[in-house]
This record gives structure tokens, C-alpha cells and sequence, in this order.
């Protein structure tokens, strides 16, 4: 109370204690007065009854020693008795209800009544219990906060909405690679500054940080670079507190060596682990590049592909750590006679390819030549003494193509007219004439349109159980009208088709519907095995096998149900490669047959390795029966063999009453043909089917027609 006070009350002639009440009652907070004589209470208002819990009248009279609970106040108390009585203000803990302690910021203040000197004391109290507990909660929350910094990967720094640093785990130190110093004395300046002159662009690095610091709600996440050549994550998220923000939370992660290893990993991807060339994909990416650069300047380039000459041989006499040798070798060879700007691939196998660019067919010939010739010179490993030779196929860009798959099918198509023209030499893809060119090409868009507009369709034709007469399948024949070219024989589009590559979508299309039709008359009772014709070139798709398992994944239709019809030209085009994939179809569930047998090559070796259960006897041998001797030696051979293998047999093509009794009295287990009905529609097909109870086996979908 000020002297004014003092005099206020004397000249109202109001008692002291009146005086007290009236002007503690008219204060905001609790108070209450000391005489200092004695040090006893003489008045309190009521918010200091409700801090302590008790009636005013309570108070009164109690020494303040019994309100203190800090030996601050009881010093303080035991000076002011003395005539020691200044002004003090500070947080404090008081005495509260039932033996408690209330946290409070306190102010004394000495109080004159007669100018003589201090004779009272003035207490205001405020209750600081709540933000006490709010401090308290929060140091526990940055303790726990500290602990799970601690126990993560990552290195946390956490900061306040000013910038200040409030936290960070020992990982963040080791990343930012921070001295013992500075964590030492924990200088916010000096690590922040050591951070800056870490980063590689300090500039952008600040042009980020400042307008997160102006964004305090916003999550981000960028990436920095040191100049020590760490890359880091950076993810950063606002910190809340009692629902409001608070700072935030900086997460750091060291790609390093997880970048490194993708570069490995992509290294690796991008080249072949035998010899360390660029491998097809690599190649696939320049190729790639070269046609952009040739649409772009008119330029051309060539594509070689490389194949040695018996190289299987090298395997089987020397071993194949020899013949990775050989591999080795021949690579070097072939590099050194190059340009620096052409790219040697490695396809697999014993098979190479170089993109030379810019090349026309002079320039790419000529260094075919100089492959042809280093390919040949004598070999010595480990004292055995041979010569290899190689056959190289040559395709140009534009003029052939300018994808690899279609400089590839091209160069590919020549090496193997080398190889069939006696190795060891060099073949430019040869263009047909201009009227087979445009036909061929106005075919082949019609193809693609047709199977855009849902113009193809396939018709099903029965296959009949010789012993009983039953229907035991169905062969199903794709079939295309055209609205310009009328109905298109398969014969006359499915040749243009493989040469242009289209058989792979249209022989997936194939697969797909027949699986669903098939699917559909299981679902209603008939199992019907639908057997699909599969082209040499669908079936070396690498993801064949996997293309299979989703169609029949996702119709539902039991594995056994789908038969796939290889030509004996797959089996023994790259028989481990076939086994493999064969082995992996059987796996699945999927039957597997011969189609056309006998019109082409077959290793009876291999044959009894593969895992196929049937024979089709191609229709070629049928239309002779049973009188052309040849056709009837031949079909009895057939079906001797088949038996010898465990294989079931079948006969396509059959027209008379003759062939089919013939085929009965010789073995054979089914045929197919115009003696029993032509290919119809889905719907007349399943007319023709018994009642689902008695419904059997069976089921064919091929690409040539009947």
C-alpha cells in the first residue's frame, strides 16, 4: 500500500482492519496482509480463502510462516520481524488445502500506515499450478521426445517456430558430421552455420529452410547434397503442442549408399555379368536414341547381330568355363575393330550385336568384314587350338525399321539365311519388291485395326473320340473378315503376322478369348480343354509363361482345362531355353502337345524330355489315307512312337468314312474334321454338347485354318 493509501484511509477515520478488507476485496487475485510486528494475517479477501481452501475469517490471525513453504519466505518472514522489510517478487510454492503445495507467483510489498515506517505487508498471489503442470508435461514430452530421437535410424533435428534448435539424436550429428565442440556447448548459431557451409548449394538450402519457417503448417520433403558427396533426404513436418504449432521437426536420411547400390544394381541391369558389355536393354536404349537422332538429322545407322558358328561344340568338348573364355576373347576381338562411338552388345548366348552409327549398307558391310575376319583368327586356350567362325546378319535404319525389335527380326532373319547358306559369312536384310511391300504392309495395318474393332473371331470345331463317337473337345479356328478385303484366309494374314511381329498381340488376344469361352462353359458344366496354337515368336516372349498364368488367373478356369500347341520349330530352335519354359507351363497345370507333327524337325531326344502329352498328325498325311502307302507308313509310325511315349494322338483333316476307320483300326485316339461337322459359333457349338452331366474332355484353339 502507498503512502497515498495511508492517508486515504486516516482521513476517512476508518478502522485498519475495515481499510484492509475494503481494499483486498477489490483486487483481482488473492491477498491478504502481514503485520510485521508479530507477522500474523490481519486481513485476506475471498480468492485467497479459495486459494487455501478455507473461510476468510480463517486466516486471520495465522502467522505467515504457516502459508509459506519455501525457505525464501521463511527467511524473509523472520527478516521483515526484524525491521528488514523489502519489496520481493518471485514464483514460489505456498501451503495449500489438506497439506498441498500451490505453485504461485508472489509479490510482497511493504505497506507504511503512519510515515514512521513499514509496519504491514502486502501478499498478491497468483495461481501458477496450471501452467506448472503445463511445463512439467512438457518437459516430460521432450524427454520422451529425446528418447525416441534416440531409437531412430534417421537423424531428427527439432527446432522451435524461431529456428531455435530444441533437440536432435546422435544420429543427426554423425550425418551432418557435427564437432564434439559444438555438441559440447550446444550453440545454435554455430550449428546452424556449420549446416549451412555444409551443404553444397548453401543459397537454395536457406531459400527452402526460410519459406518453411514461413509456412509452419506445411509438410515438405526435398533432398540435399553435401559437399563431402552425401546425399540426403530431407523430410520436415510441423511439431505440435497443446494443438497448437510449436516448431518442427526435421528427419534426415543418408541415401549414400542406397543410392550407390542402385547404381550398382542399375549397372548391372544395364550390362551383361559375363562380359561386362552392354546387354539388350542397353541396346534397346541407344537404338532408341539413334532413330531420334536419325528422324531428327536423316540420318541412318545399322544393327549387326553376330552369332558364332558352332559354338555348342566349344561347350560340350571343353566345358563351359572354357567356353566363357572363348566369350571373353571374342568380345575383345570384336571391340578393337570399332569405332568409339559403336556399341558392342552381348544378346546371350553366343550371340552379339553391334549398333554402328552413322552407317549405310557400304560402311556396315565393310565392318562385318573386319568382325568376320578377327572372329577367325586361330584360338588357344589352355593348349587347345581351334578357329571359330561367326555368320552376321545386317539390318539399316530407316529402311528396315528403326526399333530393336525390328532391326533385330530383321538382322536375325539374314544371320540365319547365312547359316543355312553354309556360315561364316555376312547377309543384308533383303527388302521384298515394292508390290509384296505395300500389299504385305497395307495387310498388316488391317490386322492391327481389325483387332482394335473387334474384327476377328473364332469358330470352334468338334473333336471326336474315335473309340465312341463322343465329342471330346473342340478346336477352335480364328477367323477375320475384313469390310475392304473380305474374308482373309488364315493361310494369306498369319505368316504376315509373324514376319511383322503382330502374332505376339494377336496370338495373346487368342489366348485370352478362348481361356474365357472356355471358362464360360465350364461355369455352366461342360469342361471343354481349350488348346491354344502358340507361335515361335510368342512363345520366346519372355514373360510367356507369366502371361499364361494371369489369363487363367483371372478367368477362373482350372489349368488342366488349357492345352498350348507348339511347333516342333520351337523345341529345337533353343531346346534348354524351350525345356525351361515348357517345365515352368507344366507346372502351372497346362497341357502340352505337337501341332502338325512330322512336317517338321524333331530330336526324339528331346522330345522324350519335354513334358508333352499329345501328337497331332497333320493333315498332309490324313488326306492320302488309307490308300496312299507313304500316308499310311507314315501315320502307323506316328502312332507307334506316340505309344512308345506315352502320348495320345490325334488326326486333323479327316473327311471320309476311309480316313476315320482307318485312323480307328491303327490306334489313334481322336480326330477331327468335315466327316464330323465344319467349325461353327460358340452357341450352335455348345448345342451340339451332351447335358452337362455327361459332358467330357476336350479342346483345341489354333491359328491356321481347317
Amino acid at each position: 500500500m502507498t503512502t497515498a493509501a495511508t492517508a486515504a484511509t486516516a482521513a476517512s477515520g476508518a478502522t485498519p482492519a475495515a481499510s484492509w478488507s475494503a481494499l483486498l476485496d477489490g483486487l483481482p487475485q488473492a491477498a491478504w496482509v502481514v503485520a510485521l510486528a508479530d507477522g500474523c494475517v490481519v486481513a485476506a479477501n475471498c480468492e485467497a480463502a479459495r486459494l487455501f481452501g478455507r473461510p476468510p475469517q480463517a486466516l486471520l490471525g495465522l502467522p505467515a510462516d504457516e502459508l509459506a513453504a519455501s525457505p525464501e519466505d521463511l527467511a524473509y518472514w523472520a527478516g521483515a520481524r526484524c525491521g528488514d522489510a523489502t519489496p520481493l517478487e518471485s514464483d514460489t510454492v505456498l501451503a495449500g488445502p489438506a497439506g498441498g503445495s500451490l505453485h504461485v507467483t508472489r509479490s510482497i510489498r511493504p505497506v507504511t500506515l503512519d510515515g514512521a515506517g513499514a509496519t504491514h505487508a502486502l501478499v498478491t498471489v497468483s495461481d501458477r499450478s496450471a501452467v506448472q503442470a503445463a511445463e512439467a508435461e512438457r518437459e516430460m514430452l521432450l524427454a520422451e521426445l529425446q528418447a525416441t530421437l534416440e531409437a531412430t535410424a534417421d537423424g531428427i533435428l527439432v527446432t522451435d517456430l524461431s529456428g531455435r534448435l530444441r533437440a536432435f539424436n546422435r544420429r543427426f550429428a554423425e550425418i551432418w558430421g557435427l564437432p564434439p565442440d559444438l555438441l559440447a556447448g550446444r550453440d545454435d548459431a554455430a550449428i546452424q552455420a556449420w549446416m549451412h557451409r555444409s551443404v553444397l548449394d548453401a543459397e537454395a538450402y536457406e531459400r527452402r529452410l526460410q519459406a518453411l519457417r514461413h509456412a509452419t503448417l506445411i509438410s515438405a520433403s526435398d533432398r540435399l547434397e553435401l559437399h563431402g558427396g552425401q546425399v540426403l533426404d530431407r523430410v520436415t513436418r510441423p511439431l505440435f503442442f497443446a494443438g497448437r504449432p510449436q516448431g518442427r521437426v526435421f528427419s534426415f536420411r543418408d541415401l549414400t549408399e542406397r543410392l550407390a547400390a542402385e547404381e550398382r544394381l542399375e549397372a548391372m541391369a544395364l550390362h551383361d555379368p559375363l562380359t561386362g558389355l552392354p546387354n539388350r536393354r542397353r541396346l534397346a536404349e541407344r537404338v532408341d536414341d539413334a532413330a531420334s537422332a536419325a528422324r531428327r538429322d536423316g540420318g541412318a545407322f545399322a544393327l549387326l547381330v553376330v552369332d558364332l558358328d558352332r559354338f555348342r561344340q566349344i561347350n560340350d568338348s571343353l566345358g563351359h568355363d572354357t567356353g566363357d573364355r572363348v566369350l571373353l576373347d571374342v568380345a575383345q576381338r570384336i571391340q578393337g575393330c570399332l569405332r568409339q562411338d559403336d556399341l558392342l552388345t552381348r544378346l546371350g548366348g553366343d550371340q552379339f550385336a553391334v549398333l554402328l552409327r552413322p552407317a549405310d549398307a557400304a560402311a556396315a558391310e565393310a565392318t562385318a568384314r573386319r568382325v568376320l575376319n578377327v572372329v577367325a583368327q586361330p584360338c588357344n586356350v589352355d593348349g587347345a587350338q581351334f578357329t571359330l567362325t561367326c555368320s552376321i546378319g545386317v539390318a539399316l535404319a530407316p529402311s528396315h525399321g528403326s526399333s530393336l525389335d525390328d532391326l533385330a527380326r530383321h538382322a536375325e532373319a539374314a544371320m540365319r539365311a547365312v547359316k543355312s547358306a553354309g556360315r561364316a559369312n555376312v547377309r543384308l536384310h533383303q527388302v521384298r519388291a515394292e508390290v509384296d511391300r505395300r500389299q504385305h504392309m497395307k495387310l498388316d495395318h488391317a490386322m492391327r485395326q481389325a483387332l482394335v474393332s473387334n474384327r476377328f473371331r473364332l469358330q470352334y470345331q468338334p473333336q471326336v473320340s474315335l473309340a465312341d463317337g463322343r465329342i471330346v473337345g473342340a478346336e477352335a479356328l480364328l477367323r477375320w473378315r475384313d469390310p475392304e478385303l473380305g474374308e482373309v484366309s488364315p493361310a494369306r494374314f498369319v505368316p504376315v503376322a509373324e514376319d511383322s511381329g503382330f502374332i505376339v498381340a494377336l496370338g495373346d488376344w487368342v489366348l485370352s478369348q478362348a481361356v474365357r469361352q472356355a471358362a464360360l462353359w465350364h461355369q455352366r458344366g461342360h469342361d471343354i480343354p481349350v488348346a491354344v496354337n502358340v507361335s515361335a515368336l510368342q512363345f520366346q516372349q519372355a514373360q510367356f509363361v507369366d502371361r499364361v498364368a494371369s489369363v487363367l488367373a483371372v478367368s477362373g478356369m482350372p489349368a488342366e482345362l488349357l492345352e498350348l500347341e507348339l511347333t516342333e520349330s520351337i523345341l529345337v530352335h533353343d531346346a534348354e531355353d524351350a525345356m525351361h519354359r515348357l517345365h515352368a507351363l507344366a507346372a502351372l497345370g497346362v497341357r502340352l502337345s505337337i501341332d502338325d507333327f512330322g512336317t517338321g524337325y524333331s530330336s526324339l531326344g528331346y522330345l522324350k524330355r519335354f513334358p508333352i502329352g499329345k501328337l497331332k498328325i497333320d493333315r498332309s498325311f490324313v488326306a492320302g489315307l488309307p490308300g496312299d502307302d507313304s500316308d499310311a507308313g507314315i501315320v502307323r509310325a506316328i502312332l507307334q512312337m506316340a505309344r512308345a511315349l506315352g502320348m495320345k494322338v490325334i488326326a486333323e483333316g479327316v473327311e471320309t468314312e476311309a480316313q476315320r476307320q482307318f485312323l480307328l483300326d491303327a490306334g489313334c485316339d481322336e480326330f477331327q474334321g468335315w466327316l464330323f461337322a465344319p467349325a461353327m459359333d460358340s452357341l450352335s457349338f455348345e448345342q451340339r454338347l451332351p447335358a452337362p452331366a455327361a459332358a467330357r474332355r476336350g479342346g483345341r484353339i489354333r491359328l491356321v485354318s481347317g
